[in-house]
């Protein structure tokens, strides 16, 4: 276990950093992995697929995510889900910070 066994605060756990993209996984199993992202005003992911769905929340902060083409913009408190197969995106509106949860199943 790379986190020490104590209640955390999400948002404090990953810092930005200037024109860039900060990430620390929380959890890696075979199963999936739950990884927080920190990503700096106007950083993003371009468009990529995933073998797995994958569940985005956002912690603070808004993010554009697109999903094969149709853009979603997402704010503190909301969460998508980004389909298996499907291309997709992330960028950053102002600096936010998502938890990303991947189930490989």
């Amino acid at each position: 276990m790379n986190i020490e066994l104590k209640p955390h605060t999400l948002i404090d756990m990953v810092n930005y950093q200037k024109d860039a993209i900060v990430s620390k996984t929380i959890i890696e199993k075979g199963a999936g992995t739950v990884t927080l992202f920190a990503f700096d005003k106007d950083q993003g992911l371009s468009e990529h697929t995933a073998p797995f769905d994958a569940l985005v929340q956002v912690i603070v902060g808004e993010v554009e995510i697109r999903i094969s083409g149709m853009p979603f913009n997402l704010k503190q408190g909301e969460m998508i889900i980004m389909p298996a197969h499907e291309p997709h995106a992330l960028k950053a509106v102002n600096n936010f910070k998502m938890l990303l949860t991947m189930i490989r199943a």
